[in-house]
């Protein structure tokens, strides 16, 4: 199994490109940052308000959990930043001792469409909670990413909504990069590492001209953002290609709230080494279970009496001590526990998964893991059922 090992301490910012794969563009990677080093292809569970849900710390430990992410725009409405300041930052407030990395809170205040009115240097909104006025911007969204100390701090950007005509989209862009500048002239954390986002919709020229300008500017790593907004995964995949094509080889590359198993296989091979996104904790909310061949509802009739565990093979807490009739009975009862198992069952084979994908690499057979994904995860004809709430994306929730 491909891990890092205990090399010597690089800068923050520092990113290695370790192997690369002979016939993609899929490769091993190590961001160095502030709280240690991850190693890339990497999945970062969602911990949108300083919690991943139903996880503890060691949780996310044993599971193999390398970074997280938090939520600029939640945290900014609560506990708030006096709060936060207070208590010394987000790695101390939720006890986590490793990378952390935060997201603007863009997507959040684009999103809101009622609640938000855009000006010219930022977004001025109101709270979904109960009606607050806020202001964000560039300088905003950097200041508030500075109190919470995170390892990894997002450009403020424009997430334009899909479909979106090219008039707009243009114009988007014209603020994203406008607004990536100002976020560079920002202070920053000890440390901490600052991120562009490739914006552009499916306009092609649009996303390489985004990257090209935003490469330019010299940042520590790069997103594309705006996929996985409720388009079609054709539309989805070519935004990646789009927005990967004109980034520097050297820094790392992100896609912002992807999170289907097998779409994150083929974003790899081509060249993205970081995500995140919500589905893992979500769906077990909802009584479904992610396994290697796919998702099935472990809350149904046909587990009633099932003592295997939820997925044969693994060995998470969840399925080395409990049956899926065990963990159907405390869901269909509404017992916390059952939420608690399976979350920690999915979010274990997330991030199997991308150990595997990373031994995949390493040991020249990436081409053929992915082949054997696409086989078990998209049988002919058969569209992703990952996140049966349609995006999975979500402005409030995670």
């Amino acid at each position: 199994m491909y891990e890092g090992g205990a090399e010597q301490l690089r800068a923050p910012g520092t990113f290695e490109v370790l192997k690369e794969d002979r016939h993609t563009g899929a490769r091993l990677g190590r961001l160095w940052t502030a709280h240690g080093a991850v190693d890339t292809p990497v999945f970062m569970p969602v911990g949108t308000q300083a919690t991943v849900k139903a996880l503890e710390p060691r949780d996310l430990e044993a599971a193999g959990a390398s970074i997280l992410l938090g939520n600029t725009y939640h945290l900014l409405l609560r506990p708030g930043m006096d709060v936060m300041e207070a208590c010394g930052g987000l790695h101390r407030f939720m006890g986590w001792g490793g990378p952390i990395l935060t997201d603007s809170g863009g997507f959040q205040v684009f999103s809101l469409n009622k609640l938000r009115k855009i000006r010219a240097h930022g977004v001025e909104f109101r709270s979904h909670i109960d009606g607050t006025k806020f202001f964000l911007g560039p300088q905003e969204a950097m200041a508030v990413q500075r109190v919470l100390g995170s390892d990894i701090a997002m450009c403020f950007d424009e997430c334009m909504p899909y479909p979106c005509d090219e008039p707009y989209a243009c114009q988007s862009v014209d603020k994203t990069l406008a607004w990536a500048a100002q976020c560079l002239e920002q202070p920053r954390a000890p440390g901490q590492l600052v991120f562009g986002i490739v914006q552009g919709g499916e306009y092609a020229a649009l996303r390489e001209r985004c990257a090209r300008e935003l490469s330019a500017m010299g940042f520590d790593g790069y997103a594309v953002g705006g996929v996985s907004v409720g388009e079609p995964e054709d539309v989805m995949l070519k935004g990646v290609d789009d927005g990967v094509r004109a980034l520097p080889r050297e820094r790392p590359r992100y896609v912002m709230g992807l999170g289907d198993l097998f779409q994150m296989s083929e974003s790899v091979a081509r060249g993205v080494d970081m995500f995140d996104c919500v589905i893992p904790t979500r769906v077990a909310r909802h009584g479904t279970a992610h396994t290697r061949a796919g998702s099935y509802p472990v809350k149904g009739g046909a587990y009633k009496a099932d003592l295997r565990p939820v997925e044969e093979g693994c060995d998470c807490y969840c399925c080395t001590h409990f049956s899926r009739a065990y963990v159907r009975h405390l869901l269909n009862v509404g017992e916390i526990l059952g939420v608690r198992l399976l979350t920690i069952h999915n979010m274990h084979r997330y991030l199997a998964f991308m150990r595997e994908m990373r031994e995949a690499i390493a040991n020249d057979a990436f081409g053929e893991w992915r082949r054997s994904v696409g086989a078990l995860l998209r049988p002919a004809g058969l569209k992703s059922r990952a996140s049966p709430e349609g995006c999975a994306r979500s402005a409030i929730c995670s």
